[in-house]
């Protein structure tokens, strides 16, 4: 069986193909500025690498473009089209629907009632997924929802402190996000050490960010919200915020409520804080440079990182693993170092020399260290594969 995994942007697809037997990936692309006159395409299939322009109009004919490269006579891996036994995505948020699912009008319609929840993720989703099911009707449609693997969080752990009906109305609550990624550490960790009784705290650190507490490879607590706006500060979202500040702002500056929370969503978080930019590369450049604010921002970051991983140690009573993931998870040294100091009474010790440069999967504690400290590199499209080809076969 073979499956394609696609992550979708507004303007963007990036996808990969997995021959399911034996997990083996067989090709990976994307192509970016969908709708521009010209749009940047690449793909590598083994050995061939290729990198062209070619006008995409939309997420649809992206796909064909995709197919046609995977099904080259000379440079492809497919035969033809039909090979692809499904396309999974990797959905962000359905509120009343969640899991993993078959693309329909009701999953489609679901998405579309959480749009302002997650306006960066669903809508382009949404017009994609239309536009696959209409012009692409003989492959099936996937949704791995992200929210999935939270499902099994205490009620205590999920509820806002508001009136109940809002959760069952409206769906106010703690969904969490990154569930591919945490369930992709959950099962890889416990695999690794041979356990199936750990305690993890998953830490996905990238342009978006979280935590997650695991225990026995579920999902026990996250750092996310309703929104994945919320938890951690992100590039540019802002993270934990209070909402009894927004008529404050709205009041000082003129500005609509949909003006301030395009502000929290597209002006804040370390960009926000540092006015130089989201990127933690950037930020330590410009902090060794002597920038306050970038600085600030780094602080701020590892801080709320800090309180969420204090506080999942005291739900899971105790931790096993540590493990930093995702693109500052697994190549930020100083985020991992301040993330770690001085915690060697509560049995985190980082081996500063093993700290400064792991290769993939890498130990990094001491031996000391009653919990072990990983840099796990993330997987999050073969999670989608494996959950779609679940589906599939719990249907045929």
């Amino acid at each position: 069986m073979k499956i394609l995994v696609a992550n979708l942007g507004s303007t963007s697809f990036k996808y990969r193909l997995f021959d399911m037997d034996g997990e083996r990936q067989l090709a990976r692309g994307g192509i970016e500025r969908i709708g521009a006159a010209e749009s940047p395409c690449a793909v590598e299939i083994g050995e061939f690498r290729e990198e062209l322009t070619a006008p995409i109009p939309d997420h649809a004919v992206a796909v064909r473009k995709c197919l046609e490269q995977l099904t080259h006579s000379e440079t492809g891996c497919l035969k033809d089209a039909s090979e692809v036994s499904a396309i999974g995505f990797k959905a962000v948020h359905g509120g009343r629907v969640s899991g993993v699912q078959r693309v329909n009008d009701d999953l489609l319609t679901a998405m579309a009632e959480m749009n302002q929840v997650a306006p960066a993720h669903n809508p382009p989703y949404i017009a994609a997924m239309r536009q696959l099911a209409e012009k692409l009707p003989d492959i099936p449609l996937v949704a791995a929802f992200e929210t999935g693997f939270h499902a099994t969080v205490a009620p205590r752990l999920r509820h806002y402190a508001c009136p109940v009906e809002w959760a069952n109305q409206f769906h106010v609550q703690r969904w969490g996000f990154h569930g591919a990624s945490h369930r992709f550490i959950a099962n890889r960790t416990a695999d690794l050490l041979g356990r199936d009784d750990l305690r993890v705290v998953s830490c996905h650190l990238g342009g978006s960010s979280s935590l997650c507490a695991i225990r026995g490879r579920q999902s026990v607590q996250t750092s996310m919200g309703m929104s994945p706006q919320s938890g951690l500060p992100h590039n540019n979202r802002v993270g934990d915020f209070d909402p009894f500040a927004l008529p404050v702002v709205m009041k000082a500056t003129g500005k609509s409520l949909d003006e301030v929370l395009d502000d929290l969503a597209e002006k804040s978080g370390l960009l926000g804080l540092s006015g130089v930019s989201g990127d933690v590369r950037d930020l330590e450049q410009a902090a060794s440079a002597g920038n306050e604010r970038a600085q600030l921002a780094l602080d701020v970051f590892t801080a709320e990182i800090r309180r969420y991983l204090g506080g999942m140690l005291v739900e899971l009573g105790g931790l096993d693993v540590l493990v930093f993931t995702g693109g500052i998870g697994e190549n930020g040294v100083q985020v991992r170092n301040a993330v770690c100091a001085n915690l060697d009474e509560l049995g985190i010790e980082l081996d500063v020399t093993a700290n400064q440069a792991p290769r993939g999967e890498a130990k990094i504690s001491k031996a000391t260290s009653r919990t072990q400290i990983w840099t796990i590199p993330t997987n999050e499209e073969i999670v989608v594969a494996r959950q779609a080809q679940e589906l599939l076969q719990s249907a045929s």
